[in-house]
């Protein structure tokens, strides 16, 4: 995995709760380039690896853009970015990754909620560069609450809506008008979990590859449920316990073991390490079934109720 040493050039406060930081490279070296909707993954100032999404042109960048927010269960990222992330301090930053690509078409709806406008953003410069015709559906909870508001409002106009529920369920917007006739157009969508599944569900009938999301949270790493649990680590001879609200990655980390990792999120499979015993309960999205009794990704995966694990550690 390669790693890039930057700086925290500017950050600003967009909302209450969401700082953009603008992140230059220590050395002054070329960057590689990005294509909208493309992410870093960043190691945040606790040692937590998140990925962030690229607000800025990706086509010869001299800087990478991203907005964090302050997540209210943070597990030690969005918190220390916010905290410790100041100007000047220096951040490993992964090279870009596209997971949320933009194919060719007649015409594009952009959808985003809350903090899923960082990649729409870049997605609607990008249009608005290649004259593209398009439109935005940017719903939060407030006008206190909506990053890049004016911004947005000033630059694309009457494309945009923005549309504040007030965090009333009654008030939330209606898209069905957008998506009960199929159209010839893509759809690119990114927010919290109960808007992509109301886009998905009233987008069933549309032909496959039109309605496109990006989800960076694909697995609860920690549960309502979940239960402390202990972790034999074999090489060493050391067991640690793995509280009910940190993953056994997080637990190696705050005991001071070198970790290994990269999306955190169970989906990239850098932190696969070998299983001598115990049952898991995988969580994760990369291990093959002929796998699972022999590997388990630490990022995500727990033991099961009442049960220990036995990692090759």
């Amino acid at each position: 995995m390669d790693l890039m040493r930057m700086r925290v050039e500017a950050r600003r406060a967009l909302t209450p709760y969401i700082t953009e930081f603008t992140l230059a490279p220590v050395e002054g070296s070329a960057l590689p380039a990005f294509t909208p909707g493309a992410h870093v993954t960043v190691e945040t100032p606790s040692g937590a690896m998140r990925r962030y999404s690229l607000v800025n042109d990706g086509e010869a960048p001299e800087r990478y853009v991203i907005s964090v927010k302050r997540e209210a269960e943070s597990r030690g990222g969005s918190t220390s970015m916010h905290d410790d992330a100041t100007e000047g301090t220096e951040l490993n930053v992964e090279a870009p990754e596209n997971d949320f690509p933009m194919s060719d078409a007649p015409k594009y709806l952009l959808i985003a909620g809350g903090i899923g406008i960082t990649p729409i953003y870049a997605m609607a410069n990008a249009l608005e560069k290649q004259g593209k015709d398009f439109g935005i559906i940017y719903c939060t909870r407030s006008a206190e609450e909506t990053a890049y508001l004016d911004e947005l409002s000033e630059k694309f106009g009457d494309r945009i809506v923005v549309h504040h529920d007030d965090g009333d369920p009654e008030k939330v917007y209606d898209f069905w008008d957008h998506f009960e006739e199929p159209q010839k157009m893509h759809v690119y969508c990114c927010g919290p979990k109960p808007l992509m599944e109301e886009i998905e569900a009233i987008s069933g009938h549309w032909p496959e590859g039109r309605v496109n999301f990006e989800d960076f949270k694909p697995v609860d790493v920690v549960r309502a449920d979940d239960e402390a649990f202990e972790v034999e680590l074999k090489k060493s001879g050391e067991t640690l316990t793995v509280p009910d609200d940190r993953s056994i990655l997080e637990t190696l980390r705050d005991a001071g073991h070198a970790t290994v990792s990269s999306c955190e999120s169970g989906t990239c499979g850098t932190c696969k390490t070998r299983l001598l015993g115990g049952e898991p309960d995988h969580r994760d999205m990369v291990l093959m079934d002929d796998e699972k009794d022999d590997y388990v990704m630490i990022c995500v995966s727990r033991a099961k109720p009442g049960r220990r694990l036995v990692l090759d550690l």
